[in-house]
């Protein structure tokens, strides 16, 4: 485990003066010893880093290209050159490469891994039958705390240092991070018990809950039916009563999709509230990791902890996010709270009238408790969905797949073991990847190479205007609400399903969520109650960092339900 030595803040700068002679000289030479023993500490891990005695054959991690190599890649990228043009450029890389050489005998800092764990167990069919579980741990943190004794299940894209990690893919399999992800090192300090991670879907690139390595997982109400996706496992897991608590993923609506078809609560917070660091990368611009429970105050509790600046470790964050006691605002009482009912969320081309019907009543029954219920519009709505897919497509493939969970271009802290593991995945097992992940890359750099990412910019530039959309219309309204999802949840297709079948429920079970993520505005799924045996979810959406009222409307709402 990497060590960062941390250097005292007076040095290199002069002492604060004392009022007396001696105290003066005792601080600079105390100042003057801190000094060399940094300088000491400094040449040891020089002498650690460099592994090699000087004069000694030591094998260089970079290799020289050859010619032939260099060829390639200049014929990829529309070079015409010679070969004695390509033999001086191969001599003009020595400068170049001999700071890849150093860059790697120096060792790199790593988030810290503060609580001691085993490294867990593959659980048996048995202990599994829902096959929700990817792997087992017992992992305790604080003896107290405000998830003191609170049982948390971790989505398999968030890493848990000593714990295999596979998030839902062959690619990843046998990787196990030496780092904790932030919100791991927070549930812990805040007394949570993690007992494992959960299954979540092939790289997290599908709604549904059958694309995972290791297996479907069925829905917890009604056998056959899907649970929704990413976040599959830790939804089921939920729903079934293993844990308190889930830590879910979500780019398109992989944290509500699972809660609403589940029957659970999950949030995702505003971009940016929760630090990403430590976890799978899908696209920059979309990410977002949160809180799943089957209440709406544990849901709150678990996000007073998880969230809060993570000291520039990740690039989604700004410096002045604030922690609120959110809590404390969950008294069920809604004066003065007006509710924009979203036209444009309802009467989809896929919704089924009993979902529809169901939302409008539960978001309805706010105005016994003090809401205000009108209709608002967002005619933009309609688009969102079309401009996530493509920066989601094109910017999942630059991001995951071609950067390797995690891309260039950002300040933050960068896993590279994760991106070496994935790098190699990548290379050896891409074909028994899901079809849904396939499709993503086929199509992807079809666009990339045909179009140029002109496509994935022209998405980027229509966000900020459908962000506008949405805060104009918040302006009228505290809340917007609208169904999770159209439908409520499909079934799992049979072993020889066929390609087009596998790929088709995508965009039709994102359309409400995946604009969301697009524009960062906070969104949470609470179940508004059941039909045909299976859960309907109602999303609640507020303006930015505005995750309090939010969930003081779901909590009043889940109050009112419950005491039907």
């Amino acid at each position: 485990m990497a060590t960062e030595i941390e250097t005292p803040p007076f040095l290199g700068s002069a002492p604060p003066t004392p009022s007396v002679d001696i105290e003066a000289e005792r601080l600079r030479d105390e100042n003057k010893r801190l000094r060399e023993e940094n300088e000491r500490l400094l040449s040891q891990v020089h002498s650690v880093q460099s592994a090699q005695v000087p004069g000694l054959y030591s094998a260089p991690a970079v290799r020289t290209p050859s010619l032939q190599q260099l060829s390639r890649i200049a014929a990829k990228f529309n070079l015409d050159l010679d070969e004695a043009e390509l033999q001086e450029f191969q001599h003009a890389m020595k400068r170049p490469l001999a700071s890849y050489q150093r860059l790697d005998k120096l060792v790199e800092p790593l988030p810290p891994v503060k609580w001691p764990r085993t490294p867990g167990w593959r659980p048996q069919p048995a202990e599994n039958p829902h096959n929700a579980w990817y792997w087992r741990t017992e992992i305790t943190g604080a003896h107290s705390g405000k998830l003191h004794g609170k049982t948390v299940a971790i989505k398999d894209t968030v890493a848990v240092a000593g714990v295999p990690m596979m998030n839902g893919s062959r690619v990843l399999e046998g990787y196990v991070p030496e780092y904790d992800a932030t919100i791991i090192t927070r549930i812990l300090d805040a007394g949570g018990i993690i007992k494992g991670k959960a299954v979540c879907e092939d790289m997290c690139k599908s709604p549904s809950s059958y694309t995972a390595a290791t297996g479907p997982i069925e829905n917890a109400h009604v056998s056959g039916r899907s649970s929704g996706g990413s976040s599959s496992g830790s939804a089921a897991l939920l729903a079934l009563g293993e844990v308190d608590l889930a830590i879910g993923g979500d780019q398109g609506g992989s944290i509500r999709i699972p809660a609403a078809w589940s029957g659970v609560v999950g949030h995702k917070p505003t971009y940016g509230l929760v630090p990403y660091t430590g976890c799978v990368s899908v696209e920059t611009t979309l990410d977002h990791v949160g809180p799943m429970a089957r209440t709406v105050e544990d849901v709150a509790i678990m996000l007073e902890v998880l969230s809060g600046y993570d000291n520039g470790l990740d690039p989604r964050q700004a410096p002045n996010i604030s922690v609120q006691n959110y809590t404390s605002q969950l008294t069920g009482d809604l004066s003065g709270i007006r509710v924009g009912l979203l036209k444009e969320g309802f009467g989809l081309e896929t919704s089924e009238a009993d979902v529809d019907d169901m939302v409008r009543e539960a978001a309805y029954s706010l105005t016994t408790v003090g809401a205000v219920v009108e209709e608002v519009s967002v005619p933009m709505h309609y688009d969102g969905c079309h401009l996530w897919n493509t920066v989601a497509i094109e910017g999942t493939l630059e991001t995951m797949v071609k950067g390797h969970g995690l891309g260039v271009g950002w300040k933050g802290f960068y896993p590279t073991s994760m991106l070496e593991a994935l790098a190699r995945g990548f290379k050896s097992r891409a074909s028994d990847t899901s079809h849904t992940l396939k499709l993503l890359m086929l199509f992807g750099e079809y666009m990339r190479e045909t179009y140029g990412g002109r496509y994935y910019a022209k998405g980027q530039n229509l966000s900020r205007v459908l962000t506008h959309a949405y805060n104009n219309a918040l302006q009228n309204c505290d809340v917007m609400v609208l169904p999770t999802v159209p439908f409520k949840a499909t079934e799992i297709p049979d072993q020889d399903v066929s390609i087009k079948e596998f790929c088709q429920p995508g965009i039709k079970v994102v359309a409400n969520t995946c604009p969301f993520n697009l524009t960062g505005h906070p969104a949470i799924s609470i179940n508004a109650g059941f039909s045909q045996g299976l859960p309907v979810g109602m999303m609640i959406v507020g303006r930015h960092f505005d995750d309090v009222t939010v969930l003081k409307v779901a909590y009043a709402y889940e109050k009112i339900r419950d005491g039907k």
